[in-house]
């Protein structure tokens, strides 16, 4: 069960991982020993699992195309949809799988370097997987924001003040 310090310390990380142990500590009033013992906790309960840096790929390269795939599947006896999923989720270009409520049962999102890579992943990967009843792929075209963080430059407004 995770208290009330430890939630603090996940909201700080969640919106910037590089936050030192000692900056931690002035920020929610704790030591900097309590601090690295809770982070430590988290980690080993993987309740802390990663610490990502969130990148802009469209200015640094266009040799990344993402999709997101819609899979629908039968689900098996005694696994439910955890055996296909997990199938799923090992392939190299999937980047994230979720269990989805509505007209599709996973969602799928992949990585690599072009379209027909993607393609060829569909096609030859997942759609040949037993108990894979069809799939729908959509490919990211442009992202606007990203985890609540918005991706371009907005234009500030430089008209003068009149008062």
């Amino acid at each position: 069960m995770l208290n009330d310090f430890d939630l603090e310390l996940l909201d700080i990380l969640s919106d910037d991982c590089r936050v030192s142990p000692a900056q931690l500590a002035v920020m929610t009033g704790k030591s900097e020993a309590e601090v690295t013992s809770a982070i430590a906790r988290l980690e080993k309960d993987r309740v802390l699992i990663k610490y990502p840096a969130m990148i802009n790929w469209d200015r640094v390269r266009e040799d990344k195309v993402q999709a997101l795939i819609e899979v629908r599947v039968t689900p098996q006896r005694d696994e439910g949809f955890d055996m296909i999923a997990e199938k799923i989720y090992n392939f190299e270009e999937v980047k994230s799988v979720y269990l989805m409520s509505g007209a599709y049962d996973l969602l799928v999102i992949v990585e690599g370097t072009n379209i027909k890579q993607l393609a060829l992943f569909v096609a030859e990967k997942l759609s040949t997987l037993e108990h894979v009843l069809s799939t729908a792929t959509h490919f990211v075209l442009k992202k606007y924001k990203q985890d609540g963080v918005i991706m371009e430059d907005v234009p500030g407004d430089d008209r003068l003040v009149v008062s």
